[in-house]
């Protein structure tokens, strides 16, 4: 369809192949169709303008329609340079009239000038994954600050930046962090991250896992996930930590628990989920075998120190697509997949998007509540309400043909007393 839409995609002509997995996706999404439903009907999000910076994938996709079902005016650009689905965009310029600014593999100053483009939307909402939007408006674009209503965070990343944030009393308008919803970390982080973490290694490498010592830096949830899956294909985990409870939990959970200095010597495939940086360095490098796989999986392509890997590499090539193999001065080869990017994304498709419903509900229902509650927010950063999140529970239940007991009169005074023992 003719646009006049602002916009920045690689090709419009793959519109249609992205509207087919677009409508894929969305037959996985029952929840999330179930809220576009009644926004078409009820309008929420009416008048507002919208600035999302996620990964552009067939599941945030059916995230824009449902916002714009409700009203929103929407503009997406990409959380990260290699996550954008490149026939996606184009579908949701061409055919959902959604102006986007992501092509996967942008440069650097691409990725920054689309983040902009979102920006002068003007917004009244934003979304994000990773704080990018919120971070252009708090340095060089203060102004529009006022303008803003509320924000919502995808990621753990993002919260860590957005609560500083806060901390620091510079935070300029409130912020639903989505990633403190039980139902987008237990899941998203842990099911949807384990599964494409893994997906995105095999794609890249066709690597057998099955006796791999498999190294995973990091035991929050998306570790915890990666780490289930990864034995789940029959390697041997290995888990790193600078948490002492996370350390204990994964020993008592049947993995190997070891200092990376250790690990670093013996892990073939090695993965990093701590949102923090410098956790493979150049003195692990040092230490790794010949054939060690390097990958991350997340958010900032900072955990792995790619500088000290091109400082010790004498020889690099790309080995195969999204593997760069990088030969050092005593012979041995260090692959990274994806530039040390979000390896689920740069690789492969992301989460599945049974799970991404889920997700998503989170984000399409925050920011119909942050519009209803807006008069009495702080600037702060918010976890979801407990109602949405077991609202959204109860509706992936009932997609799933499952079916729970409920509290009797009797039992449920029982829990709120404290006169009744044995």
């Amino acid at each position: 369809m003719a646009t006049t839409l602002r916009y920045d995609v690689k090709d419009l002509t793959l519109a249609a192949e992205g509207v087919r997995r677009i409508e894929w996706a969305d037959r996985q999404m029952p929840v999330l169709a179930a809220i576009r439903e009644r926004f078409e009907r009820e309008q929420p999000l009416a008048g507002h303008r919208v600035s999302a910076c996620l990964h552009v994938t067939t599941e945030t996709a059916n995230l824009a329609r449902t916002l714009k079902a409700g009203g929103a005016d929407v503009v997406l650009c990409a959380s990260n340079p290699l996550s954008t689905q490149d026939d996606v965009a184009a579908a949701l310029v061409d055919e959902f009239g959604v102006g986007v600014f992501a092509i996967k593999g942008e440069d650097n100053d691409t990725y920054y000038r689309h983040i902009e483009a979102a920006v002068d939307h003007r917004p009244h909402l934003t979304m994000d994954d990773g704080a990018d939007v919120i971070g252009v408006l708090h340095s060089h674009r203060r102004e529009q600050l006022g303008d803003v209503i509320a924000g919502t965070e995808e990621t753990t990343t993002g919260v860590i930046r957005l609560k500083a944030l806060e901390r620091d009393g510079k935070l300029g308008f409130p912020v639903i962090a989505v990633n403190a919803a039980q139902t987008k970390h237990m899941f998203d982080n842990r099911y949807g991250t384990g599964q494409s973490t893994i997906d995105g290694i095999i794609r890249a490498t066709n690597v057998l896992l099955a006796g791999k010592r498999f190294v995973v830096a990091g035991y929050g949830w998306t570790g915890r996930g990666v780490a289930m899956r990864a034995r789940g294909m029959g390697a041997h985990v290995i888990v790193t930590e600078v948490d002492p409870l996370r350390a204990l939990e994964a020993a008592m959970d049947g993995y190997e628990v070891l200092p990376m200095e250790l690990a670093a010597a013996i892990g073939d495939v090695f993965c990093t989920a701590t949102g923090d940086k410098s956790v493979v360095t150049r003195a692990h490098m040092e230490r790794m075998k010949d054939g060690a796989i390097l990958s991350n999986t997340g958010h900032f392509n900072v955990e792995i120190e790619i500088g000290a890997l091109r400082d010790l590499a004498v020889e690099t090539r790309e080995a195969r697509a999204l593997v760069d193999e990088f030969t050092l001065a005593d012979g041995r080869r260090l692959y990274l997949i994806g530039e040390g990017r979000l390896v689920n994304l740069a690789a492969a498709e992301g989460h599945p998007a049974l799970v991404m419903d889920m997700s998503f509900a989170n984000q399409a229902l925050s920011a119909e509540w942050v519009i209803q509650n807006a008069a009495t927010l702080e600037r702060k950063v918010y976890d979801v309400p407990r109602e949405i999140d077991d609202e959204i529970a109860r509706l992936k239940l009932e997609t799933m043909g499952i079916s729970i007991d409920q509290l009797t009169e009797e039992q449920a005074k029982y829990l709120a007393s404290w006169d009744e023992g044995t």
